[in-house]
Protein backbone atom coordinates (compact mmCIF):
# COMPACT_ATOMS: atom_id res chain seq x y z
CA UNK A 1 0.00 0.00 0.00
CA UNK A 2 2.90 2.36 0.71
CA UNK A 3 4.26 2.04 -2.83
CA UNK A 4 0.77 2.51 -4.30
CA UNK A 5 0.19 5.79 -2.47
CA UNK A 6 3.78 6.95 -3.03
CA UNK A 7 3.43 6.30 -6.77
CA UNK A 8 0.09 8.11 -6.78
CA UNK A 9 1.79 11.02 -5.01
CA UNK A 10 4.60 11.18 -7.60
CA UNK A 11 2.14 11.05 -10.50
CA UNK A 12 0.17 13.91 -8.95
CA UNK A 13 3.37 15.98 -8.62
CA UNK A 14 4.08 15.31 -12.29
CA UNK A 15 0.71 16.88 -13.16
CA UNK A 16 1.28 19.73 -10.70
CA UNK A 17 4.57 20.84 -12.25
CA UNK A 18 3.31 20.73 -15.81
CA UNK A 19 3.67 24.03 -17.63
CA UNK A 20 0.83 26.39 -16.56
CA UNK A 21 -1.70 27.64 -19.09
CA UNK A 22 -1.57 31.28 -17.92
CA UNK A 23 1.09 32.56 -15.53
CA UNK A 24 -0.97 35.63 -14.53
CA UNK A 25 -3.72 33.47 -13.02
CA UNK A 26 -1.17 31.38 -11.15
CA UNK A 27 0.63 34.50 -9.91
CA UNK A 28 -2.57 35.84 -8.36
CA UNK A 29 -3.23 32.50 -6.65
CA UNK A 30 0.35 32.30 -5.37
CA UNK A 31 0.09 35.69 -3.64
CA UNK A 32 -3.27 34.68 -2.18
CA UNK A 33 -1.81 31.45 -0.78
CA UNK A 34 1.25 33.26 0.56
CA UNK A 35 -1.09 35.51 2.52
CA UNK A 36 -3.10 32.53 3.79
CA UNK A 37 -0.08 30.43 4.79
CA UNK A 38 2.29 33.17 5.93
CA UNK A 39 0.27 36.03 7.37
CA UNK A 40 -2.51 33.73 8.57
CA UNK A 41 -0.10 31.61 10.62
CA UNK A 42 2.14 34.40 11.89
CA UNK A 43 0.39 34.99 15.22
CA UNK A 44 0.34 31.31 16.13
CA UNK A 45 4.03 30.87 15.28
CA UNK A 46 5.03 33.94 17.32
CA UNK A 47 3.12 32.83 20.43
CA UNK A 48 4.31 29.21 20.35
CA UNK A 49 7.94 30.08 19.59
CA UNK A 50 8.14 32.73 22.32
CA UNK A 51 6.89 30.33 25.00
CA UNK A 52 9.14 27.52 23.76
CA UNK A 53 12.16 29.83 24.00
CA UNK A 54 11.21 30.90 27.54
CA UNK A 55 10.63 27.34 28.73
CA UNK A 56 13.86 26.09 27.10
CA UNK A 57 15.86 28.79 28.90
CA UNK A 58 14.48 27.82 32.30
CA UNK A 59 14.98 24.10 31.68
CA UNK A 60 18.57 24.58 30.49
CA UNK A 61 19.30 26.74 33.55
CA UNK A 62 17.85 24.04 35.81
CA UNK A 63 20.03 21.33 34.26
CA UNK A 64 23.21 23.45 34.29
CA UNK A 65 23.04 24.45 37.93
CA UNK A 66 26.79 24.30 38.50
CA UNK A 67 29.25 26.97 39.60
CA UNK A 68 31.80 25.61 37.11
CA UNK A 69 29.60 26.35 34.07
CA UNK A 70 29.11 30.03 33.11
CA UNK A 71 25.49 31.12 32.75
CA UNK A 72 26.24 32.46 29.27
CA UNK A 73 26.16 28.82 28.08
CA UNK A 74 22.37 28.92 28.58
CA UNK A 75 21.96 31.43 25.75
CA UNK A 76 24.36 29.50 23.53
CA UNK A 77 22.51 26.18 23.96
CA UNK A 78 19.12 27.82 23.51
CA UNK A 79 20.33 29.52 20.33
CA UNK A 80 21.67 26.36 18.69
CA UNK A 81 18.69 24.25 19.80
CA UNK A 82 16.18 26.67 18.30
CA UNK A 83 18.08 27.26 15.07
CA UNK A 84 18.85 23.62 14.32
CA UNK A 85 15.79 21.81 15.64
CA UNK A 86 13.02 23.52 17.55
CA UNK A 87 12.47 26.47 15.20
CA UNK A 88 12.09 24.54 11.91
CA UNK A 89 10.56 21.33 13.24
CA UNK A 90 8.04 22.71 15.74
CA UNK A 91 6.94 25.36 13.24
CA UNK A 92 6.46 22.72 10.53
CA UNK A 93 4.44 20.46 12.85
CA UNK A 94 2.24 23.38 13.88
CA UNK A 95 1.74 24.41 10.25
CA UNK A 96 0.92 20.84 9.28
CA UNK A 97 -1.91 20.86 11.81
CA UNK A 98 -3.22 24.29 10.79
CA UNK A 99 -2.39 24.72 7.10
CA UNK A 100 -2.22 21.05 6.10
CA UNK A 101 -5.66 20.18 7.40
CA UNK A 102 -7.13 23.28 5.72
CA UNK A 103 -5.56 22.40 2.35
CA UNK A 104 -6.76 18.80 2.53
CA UNK A 105 -10.30 19.84 3.48
CA UNK A 106 -10.47 22.53 0.81
CA UNK A 107 -9.31 20.33 -2.08
CA UNK A 108 -11.24 17.32 -0.74
CA UNK A 109 -14.46 19.33 -0.64
CA UNK A 110 -13.88 20.42 -4.23
CA UNK A 111 -13.37 16.78 -5.23
CA UNK A 112 -16.55 15.42 -3.62
CA UNK A 113 -18.63 18.31 -4.98
CA UNK A 114 -17.26 17.57 -8.48
CA UNK A 115 -15.68 21.02 -8.91
CA UNK A 116 -12.35 19.40 -9.84
CA UNK A 117 -14.11 17.25 -12.42
CA UNK A 118 -15.64 20.40 -13.91
CA UNK A 119 -12.20 22.02 -14.21
CA UNK A 120 -10.79 18.96 -15.95
CA UNK A 121 -13.74 18.84 -18.38
CA UNK A 122 -13.01 22.45 -19.34
CA UNK A 123 -9.44 21.44 -20.21
CA UNK A 124 -7.80 23.05 -17.17
CA UNK A 125 -4.97 21.27 -15.40
CA UNK A 126 -6.79 21.04 -12.07
CA UNK A 127 -3.79 19.65 -10.18
CA UNK A 128 -1.55 22.48 -11.28
CA UNK A 129 -4.15 25.22 -10.80
CA UNK A 130 -5.14 24.09 -7.29
CA UNK A 131 -1.89 22.71 -5.87
CA UNK A 132 1.07 24.48 -7.51
CA UNK A 133 0.32 27.91 -5.95
CA UNK A 134 0.07 26.26 -2.52
CA UNK A 135 3.41 24.48 -2.92
CA UNK A 136 5.18 27.63 -4.16
CA UNK A 137 3.68 29.66 -1.30
CA UNK A 138 4.71 27.01 1.22
CA UNK A 139 8.28 26.81 -0.03
CA UNK A 140 8.57 30.62 0.09
CA UNK A 141 6.71 31.42 3.31
CA UNK A 142 7.70 28.57 5.63
CA UNK A 143 11.38 29.71 5.69
CA UNK A 144 10.14 33.21 6.54
CA UNK A 145 7.98 31.83 9.36
CA UNK A 146 10.88 29.68 10.61
CA UNK A 147 13.15 32.74 10.71
CA UNK A 148 10.54 34.65 12.70
CA UNK A 149 10.09 31.64 14.99
CA UNK A 150 13.82 31.49 15.75
CA UNK A 151 13.97 35.21 16.54
CA UNK A 152 10.86 34.99 18.75
CA UNK A 153 12.29 31.97 20.58
CA UNK A 154 15.52 33.83 21.36
CA UNK A 155 13.60 36.91 22.52
CA UNK A 156 11.24 34.71 24.54
CA UNK A 157 14.23 33.02 26.13
CA UNK A 158 15.66 36.42 27.09
CA UNK A 159 12.39 37.56 28.66
CA UNK A 160 11.67 34.22 30.35
CA UNK A 161 15.19 33.89 31.72
CA UNK A 162 15.14 37.46 33.06
CA UNK A 163 11.73 37.16 34.72
CA UNK A 164 12.53 33.80 36.33
CA UNK A 165 16.01 34.86 37.43
CA UNK A 166 17.58 31.89 35.62
CA UNK A 167 20.03 34.09 33.71
CA UNK A 168 20.77 37.79 33.48
CA UNK A 169 20.06 39.58 30.18
CA UNK A 170 23.74 40.39 29.76
CA UNK A 171 24.89 36.78 30.18
CA UNK A 172 22.12 35.51 27.89
CA UNK A 173 22.97 37.94 25.07
CA UNK A 174 26.66 37.17 25.52
CA UNK A 175 25.90 33.47 25.15
CA UNK A 176 23.94 34.08 21.94
CA UNK A 177 26.90 35.93 20.43
CA UNK A 178 29.57 33.41 21.46
CA UNK A 179 30.84 30.76 19.00
CA UNK A 180 28.09 31.38 16.47
CA UNK A 181 28.31 29.11 13.42
CA UNK A 182 26.46 30.49 10.40
CA UNK A 183 26.17 27.02 8.88
CA UNK A 184 23.46 26.20 11.41
CA UNK A 185 21.25 28.83 9.77
CA UNK A 186 21.82 27.17 6.37
CA UNK A 187 20.73 23.83 7.84
CA UNK A 188 17.61 25.46 9.29
CA UNK A 189 16.70 27.05 5.93
CA UNK A 190 17.15 23.75 4.06
CA UNK A 191 14.84 22.08 6.58
CA UNK A 192 12.33 24.93 6.23
CA UNK A 193 12.18 24.62 2.42
CA UNK A 194 11.72 20.84 2.57
CA UNK A 195 9.11 21.15 5.32
CA UNK A 196 7.25 23.81 3.32
CA UNK A 197 7.01 21.40 0.41
CA UNK A 198 5.78 18.59 2.66
CA UNK A 199 3.23 20.76 4.51
CA UNK A 200 1.50 21.68 1.24
CA UNK A 201 2.00 18.69 -1.08
CA UNK A 202 0.99 15.76 1.15
CA UNK A 203 -2.35 17.27 2.31
CA UNK A 204 -3.06 18.34 -1.27
CA UNK A 205 -2.49 14.75 -2.44
CA UNK A 206 -4.84 13.35 0.20
CA UNK A 207 -7.53 15.89 -0.61
CA UNK A 208 -7.18 15.52 -4.38
CA UNK A 209 -7.72 11.75 -4.29
CA UNK A 210 -10.48 11.60 -1.68
CA UNK A 211 -13.61 9.65 -2.57
CA UNK A 212 -17.00 9.73 -0.85
CA UNK A 213 -18.60 12.53 1.09
CA UNK A 214 -18.05 14.84 4.04
CA UNK A 215 -16.98 11.99 6.34
CA UNK A 216 -14.24 10.90 3.94
CA UNK A 217 -13.03 14.49 3.59
CA UNK A 218 -12.56 14.70 7.37
CA UNK A 219 -10.76 11.35 7.44
CA UNK A 220 -8.50 12.45 4.60
CA UNK A 221 -7.57 15.57 6.57
CA UNK A 222 -6.69 13.49 9.62
CA UNK A 223 -4.56 11.08 7.55
CA UNK A 224 -2.83 14.00 5.84
CA UNK A 225 -1.78 15.54 9.16
CA UNK A 226 -0.55 12.21 10.56
CA UNK A 227 1.39 11.22 7.44
CA UNK A 228 2.74 14.76 7.04
CA UNK A 229 4.04 14.88 10.62
CA UNK A 230 5.78 11.52 10.17
CA UNK A 231 7.30 12.73 6.87
CA UNK A 232 8.53 15.93 8.55
CA UNK A 233 10.27 14.01 11.33
CA UNK A 234 11.79 11.51 8.88
CA UNK A 235 13.12 14.30 6.64
CA UNK A 236 14.37 16.13 9.73
CA UNK A 237 16.48 13.10 10.62
CA UNK A 238 17.80 12.64 7.08
CA UNK A 239 18.76 16.32 6.62
CA UNK A 240 20.48 16.37 10.01
CA UNK A 241 22.39 13.16 9.22
CA UNK A 242 23.49 14.48 5.81
CA UNK A 243 24.41 18.07 6.72
CA UNK A 244 25.82 17.80 10.26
Amino acid sequence: MFFFYFGEYLLLLQKVFRRPEKWKIYQKEIFHEMNEIGVGSLGLIVIISSFIGAVMTMQIAFQLSSDLIPTSVIGQINRDSNILELGPTISALVLMGKVGSAISSQIGSMRVTEQIDALEIMGINAAGYLILPKIVAGVVMVPVLVTIAIVCALVGGLIGGSLSGAVTPGDYISGIRESFNGFTVSVAMVKAVVFGFIVTSIPAHKGFHVRGGALEVGQAGTRAVVIGCIAILACDYMITALML
